[in-house]
């Protein structure tokens, strides 16, 4: 598969989530917890709002290695590479949400938001969806019918270096 053609596969698969689970390290373990996207870049970058002060934050200075996971009934993602932490203020006013007055009541000028900026090194997807869905299950039948394991293509799944 052509590189491009592999991050549009995985851009597409990603961009229609709103919530990802962001994995980082703790010592000998590691911590999932869901992650609003602020904004996701079609390099797959993304934009994820946090407080200052959480322990995430504290994992990340240790340890910026993370994972992104997405999925949904049909489709699968997962993303890996390094958060940083920014505390850049126009970028937090031009990626405002209102919904993140939940977090930080004093609106988007409380100055315990920080934006964890994840860029993405190699990604791998499933895509199950729509025509994509319909295909993996008749290769699915034939492949059950002879005794196969079903084959997938690259709009079905790959790992893509990025």
């Amino acid at each position: 598969m052509d590189t491009n053609d592999g991050k549009k596969y995985l851009y597409d698969v990603v961009n229609d989530f709103d919530v990802a689970m962001l994995v980082t390290h703790v010592a000998n373990a590691i911590h999932a917890r869901p992650m609003a996207i602020a904004r996701l870049d079609e390099g797959i970058g993304a934009y994820l709002v946090t407080d200052i002060n959480s322990l995430k934050v504290d994992e990340i200075r240790v340890n910026p290695q993370a994972i992104l996971t997405f999925q949904s009934a049909n489709k699968f993602a997962a993303l890996r590479g390094e958060l940083t932490v920014l505390r850049d203020r126009q970028l937090i006013e031009e990626l405002w949400k209102e919904t993140w007055k939940l977090w930080f009541p004093d609106g988007r000028s409380d100055p315990k938001i920080a934006l964890l900026k994840f860029t993405a090194h190699e990604g791998e997807y499933w895509d199950n969806a729509g025509m994509q869905g319909i295909k993996y299950v008749i290769d699915a039948a034939k492949a059950y019918v002879a005794g196969e394991t079903p084959k997938t293509d690259d709009a079905q799944h790959a790992k893509v270096r990025l």
